[in-house]
Protein backbone atom coordinates (compact mmCIF):
# COMPACT_ATOMS: atom_id res chain seq x y z
CA UNK A 1 0.00 0.00 0.00
CA UNK A 2 2.77 2.53 0.88
CA UNK A 3 4.76 1.45 -2.21
CA UNK A 4 1.25 2.33 -4.18
CA UNK A 5 1.01 5.54 -2.93
CA UNK A 6 4.74 6.54 -3.17
CA UNK A 7 4.85 5.58 -6.66
CA UNK A 8 1.50 7.99 -7.42
CA UNK A 9 3.25 11.06 -5.88
CA UNK A 10 6.46 10.55 -6.95
CA UNK A 11 5.04 10.32 -10.71
CA UNK A 12 2.55 13.07 -10.41
CA UNK A 13 5.67 15.31 -8.92
CA UNK A 14 8.26 14.32 -11.73
CA UNK A 15 6.00 14.35 -14.85
CA UNK A 16 6.53 18.17 -15.57
CA UNK A 17 10.27 17.04 -15.60
CA UNK A 18 9.84 14.44 -17.56
CA UNK A 19 7.58 16.35 -20.33
CA UNK A 20 10.03 19.45 -20.84
CA UNK A 21 12.15 17.24 -22.87
CA UNK A 22 15.56 17.32 -22.83
CA UNK A 23 16.69 20.60 -23.00
CA UNK A 24 20.36 20.35 -22.35
CA UNK A 25 20.98 18.21 -24.99
CA UNK A 26 18.64 20.71 -27.76
CA UNK A 27 18.41 24.00 -25.70
CA UNK A 28 17.36 25.43 -29.38
CA UNK A 29 14.38 23.17 -29.76
CA UNK A 30 12.53 24.02 -26.59
CA UNK A 31 11.25 27.60 -24.85
CA UNK A 32 14.54 27.60 -22.81
CA UNK A 33 16.94 30.85 -23.80
CA UNK A 34 20.48 29.83 -23.30
CA UNK A 35 21.91 33.31 -22.08
CA UNK A 36 21.90 34.96 -18.80
CA UNK A 37 23.03 35.32 -15.78
CA UNK A 38 19.76 33.95 -14.62
CA UNK A 39 19.08 34.32 -10.57
CA UNK A 40 16.29 34.29 -8.13
CA UNK A 41 15.73 34.29 -4.39
CA UNK A 42 13.53 35.76 -1.71
CA UNK A 43 14.64 37.01 1.71
CA UNK A 44 12.27 36.67 4.56
CA UNK A 45 11.79 39.21 7.71
CA UNK A 46 9.90 40.10 11.03
CA UNK A 47 8.86 43.31 10.87
CA UNK A 48 8.46 45.17 14.45
CA UNK A 49 5.00 44.14 14.34
CA UNK A 50 5.85 40.79 13.98
CA UNK A 51 4.42 40.07 10.71
CA UNK A 52 6.69 37.99 8.53
CA UNK A 53 7.43 39.86 5.04
CA UNK A 54 8.63 37.83 1.87
CA UNK A 55 10.37 39.87 -1.00
CA UNK A 56 11.34 38.37 -4.12
CA UNK A 57 14.33 39.42 -6.46
CA UNK A 58 15.74 38.76 -9.42
CA UNK A 59 15.75 38.86 -12.99
CA UNK A 60 13.69 35.74 -13.21
CA UNK A 61 10.51 33.99 -11.99
CA UNK A 62 10.03 30.44 -11.26
CA UNK A 63 8.29 29.24 -14.45
CA UNK A 64 8.03 26.06 -16.76
CA UNK A 65 10.59 27.91 -19.08
CA UNK A 66 12.93 31.02 -18.25
CA UNK A 67 12.33 34.11 -19.55
CA UNK A 68 15.16 36.71 -19.88
CA UNK A 69 15.97 40.27 -19.44
CA UNK A 70 17.63 42.77 -19.47
CA UNK A 71 17.01 44.46 -16.78
CA UNK A 72 18.07 43.09 -13.36
CA UNK A 73 16.69 42.97 -10.15
CA UNK A 74 18.98 43.98 -7.27
CA UNK A 75 18.86 42.37 -3.92
CA UNK A 76 17.68 45.37 -1.92
CA UNK A 77 17.59 45.32 2.28
CA UNK A 78 15.28 47.95 4.33
CA UNK A 79 16.10 48.43 7.94
CA UNK A 80 14.01 51.12 10.17
CA UNK A 81 16.16 52.42 13.02
CA UNK A 82 12.76 54.20 15.24
CA UNK A 83 15.60 54.95 18.39
CA UNK A 84 17.82 56.81 15.80
CA UNK A 85 14.97 58.08 13.32
CA UNK A 86 16.32 56.48 10.30
CA UNK A 87 15.65 54.35 6.93
CA UNK A 88 18.64 52.61 5.32
CA UNK A 89 18.35 50.84 2.25
CA UNK A 90 21.38 48.37 1.07
CA UNK A 91 21.23 47.41 -2.29
CA UNK A 92 23.51 45.09 -4.26
CA UNK A 93 24.68 45.63 -7.30
CA UNK A 94 28.35 44.47 -8.71
CA UNK A 95 29.72 46.12 -12.11
CA UNK A 96 28.83 49.76 -11.68
CA UNK A 97 30.46 52.79 -10.68
CA UNK A 98 28.90 55.58 -8.57
CA UNK A 99 28.41 57.99 -11.52
CA UNK A 100 25.85 55.61 -12.87
CA UNK A 101 23.33 55.10 -9.85
CA UNK A 102 20.46 57.42 -10.09
CA UNK A 103 18.35 57.72 -7.15
CA UNK A 104 14.57 59.53 -6.49
CA UNK A 105 13.41 59.55 -2.91
CA UNK A 106 9.72 60.17 -2.24
CA UNK A 107 7.97 59.96 0.93
CA UNK A 108 6.89 56.28 0.61
CA UNK A 109 8.89 55.66 -2.70
CA UNK A 110 12.79 55.07 -3.68
CA UNK A 111 12.70 54.49 -7.33
CA UNK A 112 16.52 53.03 -8.02
CA UNK A 113 18.00 52.44 -11.15
CA UNK A 114 21.98 52.15 -12.40
CA UNK A 115 23.07 51.23 -15.78
CA UNK A 116 27.13 50.47 -16.49
CA UNK A 117 27.68 48.37 -20.40
CA UNK A 118 25.70 46.04 -20.13
CA UNK A 119 24.40 45.51 -16.72
CA UNK A 120 20.91 47.64 -16.10
CA UNK A 121 19.57 47.60 -12.67
CA UNK A 122 16.19 48.64 -11.19
CA UNK A 123 13.84 48.78 -8.49
CA UNK A 124 10.85 50.58 -7.53
CA UNK A 125 11.24 50.15 -3.12
CA UNK A 126 8.03 50.87 -1.23
CA UNK A 127 8.83 52.22 2.45
CA UNK A 128 7.51 51.46 5.58
CA UNK A 129 6.95 54.91 6.83
CA UNK A 130 7.27 58.30 5.75
CA UNK A 131 10.40 60.05 4.92
CA UNK A 132 12.52 63.02 4.56
CA UNK A 133 13.67 63.04 1.38
CA UNK A 134 15.64 66.13 1.82
CA UNK A 135 17.95 64.12 4.62
CA UNK A 136 18.69 61.50 2.09
CA UNK A 137 22.76 60.42 2.13
CA UNK A 138 23.92 58.01 -0.17
CA UNK A 139 27.17 56.02 -0.35
CA UNK A 140 28.24 53.11 -2.95
CA UNK A 141 31.12 50.57 -2.08
CA UNK A 142 32.08 47.22 -3.35
CA UNK A 143 29.02 46.71 -4.88
CA UNK A 144 26.85 47.74 -1.94
CA UNK A 145 24.80 51.09 -2.54
CA UNK A 146 24.07 52.32 1.20
CA UNK A 147 21.42 54.45 0.98
CA UNK A 148 20.35 56.45 4.59
CA UNK A 149 17.00 58.47 5.27
CA UNK A 150 15.88 60.20 7.67
CA UNK A 151 12.29 59.43 9.44
CA UNK A 152 9.89 62.60 8.84
CA UNK A 153 8.37 63.89 12.06
CA UNK A 154 4.61 63.06 11.83
CA UNK A 155 2.19 65.75 12.01
CA UNK A 156 -1.21 65.49 13.59
CA UNK A 157 -3.71 64.68 11.12
CA UNK A 158 -6.77 67.14 10.61
CA UNK A 159 -8.09 70.73 11.93
CA UNK A 160 -8.85 71.49 15.55
CA UNK A 161 -12.17 73.13 15.37
CA UNK A 162 -13.63 75.14 18.39
CA UNK A 163 -16.48 75.12 19.03
CA UNK A 164 -18.65 78.06 19.92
Amino acid sequence: MFDDQFEKTFRRLSNPFFSMGDVFERPNEGTVQTFGPYYYGYVKTVGEDGIPHVTEWGNTKPEKSLSDSKVRDPYVDVSVNEKNRTLKIYSEMPGIEKSDIKLNVSDKLVLLSAEHDDRKYEKKIPLPSKVDENSAKAKYTNGVLELTLTLAKEKPQGKLVSVE
